[in-house]
């Protein structure tokens, strides 16, 4: 695969990021573009391994080798074929994946492995660039009708298979535009809304047809003018008003009952994402500033859209408090600089990962290292074996810091247990703190408690080997029904969703099913 010995002789080599100080001026994307030939040379580097573990440590089950051979031999065109037969939305897991595959390359064992996403990233700009991304819309239709609730990476590759399968499919969202968190919770510096926006109008060239605004089930709550969101604020856009409440769907939302997708279409993909967010709740949680992170990233997205003329919930000017080290955490982060914040500390409970793979985390497993996310490089401080104790007020309702303490990790029963420091407290001032902590699955009130849909003892929707939930005819994937979780399990999970969604239709299907639940565990 690639140039015999190019391992050898290439090293690793990846796009620069633009200039700091240039790009936390702007929203584009922080990295440069990286040309054609450069990538070529990486491509070159992928080993004629015999067992190819990328394949493993990518759900999607890529055919990695096979297009990286075809960039190294300068068939653009056919590499794109391999990647799409995979992937529907390669340009998203390019910019947003992790790549649990390069962590699973051969060359990773002693070397730095191939750059697998940026070749993958490569191919599909390449494509779009040369006009070779077209509609694929069915030859023939089934007749058959099917409804998709989300619009997120899961969502957007249920339909997009199930359309080209030949079925009618109607995409319902709540939200203002398709997109899901690939379009309010993304920040434009990791990708810009454009990537998304190309790909949708693919869709509904291929048939698919996208309802916004629509809530499905009893309603959430519905923005209204006067009526404060769960973070004590109220937003006013262009138009209509509507609360910083991350759950709640646009004041002009209309209301479709769940149980009448049921009658109305043959069959029922839920997609709804892992929404829930995990609240931190101290002494002083009503005070105002504290906002969870999808409360904070929405109005920020809807301005870079222009749904927004500002955002009512801006770091110009204060000091920010970040609670979680994750991806969502850094995407407050990067939005934290471009809004111009005097100081931002960013707030782990857990001690800092190595920098290196310890001997107790080997190939291929995922490691557990310290990963730093090009808004970190922009600035901030990470404060690490943290955790609050209270949010303080400042005497006019308002939160002007958080008391800390560091905490020692200790094992028990094999479940992790923080023991407070002693004599280590300390406050943070602060103006703004935001959640990102994560999510805690799906919301157990609306959809799923109209329908009467069946949880598993993490609190997702239960689903069987196909993706089937305890209705007759209603399927889900997901973080919906995994729980939180990456864009490339979510992108698998529609596919497989697909392809049981057809065989159960159609009594047979052609769709491929990269991955079953059972296999959850195993990756």
């Amino acid at each position: 695969m690639g140039e015999l010995g190019g391992f050898l002789r290439h090293g690793r080599e990846g796009p620069a990021r633009r200039p700091v100080a240039l790009r936390v001026r702007d929203w584009r994307e922080v990295y440069e573009p990286f040309p054609p030939e450069r990538l070529q040379v990486q491509a070159a580097r992928c080993m004629d391994c015999g067992i190819p573990f990328c394949h493993e440590g990518c759900p999607l089950g890529n055919l990695i080798p096979d297009w990286n051979d075809l960039v190294y031999r300068d068939d653009w065109a056919a590499a794109m074929d391999r990647l799409h037969a995979t992937n529907n939305f390669p340009e998203m897991t390019g910019r947003l994946c992790p790549a649990p595959c390069e962590e699973a390359c051969v060359l990773g064992i002693n070397a730095k492995p191939v750059t697998i996403k940026q070749v993958e990233l490569g191919i599909v700009e390449r494509a779009f660039a040369e006009g070779w991304v077209a509609p694929r819309p069915a030859v023939s239709s089934t007749g058959k009708r099917v409804a998709v609730v989300g619009s997120g990476p899961a969502g957007l590759a249920a339909a997009q298979q199930l359309a080209r399968a030949g079925h009618s499919v109607v995409v319902y969202e709540r939200g203002e535009r398709p997109g899901g968190l690939l379009r309010y919770g993304i920040p434009e510096f990791k990708m810009e809304k454009a990537v998304l926006d190309r790909r949708l109008e693919q869709l509904e060239a291929e048939g698919v047809e996208f309802r916004c605004r629509t809530v499905v089930g009893a309603p959430v709550p519905v923005a209204s003018a006067g009526a404060p969101s769960a973070d004590g604020t109220l937003i006013t856009g262009a138009g209509a008003p509507w609360t910083a409440e991350p759950l709640a769907a646009p004041a002009d939302a209309s209301v479709v009952g769940a149980s009448s997708l049921r009658s109305e279409y043959d069959a029922v993909v839920l997609a709804g994402g892992a929404t829930l967010p995990r609240d931190l709740d101290l002494p002083g949680r009503h005070l105002a500033g504290i906002h969870t992170a999808m409360a904070y990233l929405k109005p920020a997205n809807l301005v870079q859209e222009g749904v927004l003329s500002a955002s009512p919930i801006s770091a110009e000017g204060k000091r920010v408090v970040i609670v979680g080290g994750g991806d969502t955490g850094a995407d407050c982060l990067g939005t934290v600089h471009r809004q111009g914040a005097a100081s931002v500390h960013q707030l782990e409970i857990m001690p800092q990962p190595p920098d290196e793979r310890p001997g107790s985390n080997p190939w291929p497993t995922w490691p557990t290292i310290l990963r730093s996310a090009a808004a970190h490089e922009e600035g901030g401080e990470r404060l690490f074996s943290v955790s609050a104790t209270e949010y303080l007020d400042d005497g006019h309702g308002g939160v002007r810091g958080l008391a800390l303490h560091q905490v020692e990790l200790t094992m028990e029963g094999g479940r992790p247990n923080f023991v407070p420091v002693p004599g280590s407290e300390t406050v943070l001032e602060c103006e703004l703190v935001l959640l990102a902590m994560g999510f805690l699955g799906p919301e157990r009130t609306g959809l799923v408690e109209e329908l009467g849909l069946d949880l598993d003892a993490r609190g997702n929707v239960a689903r069987d080997a196909d993706w089937a939930t305890n209705l007759d005819g209603v399927f889900v994937c997901g973080d919906m029904g995994r729980g939180q979780s990456l864009v490339v399990w979510a992108i698998a999970e529609g596919r497989a969703a697909a392809a049981s969604v057809d065989r159960w239709l159609m009594g047979d299907t052609s769709l491929p099913a990269p991955v079953q639940p059972t296999q959850m565990a195993l990756r």
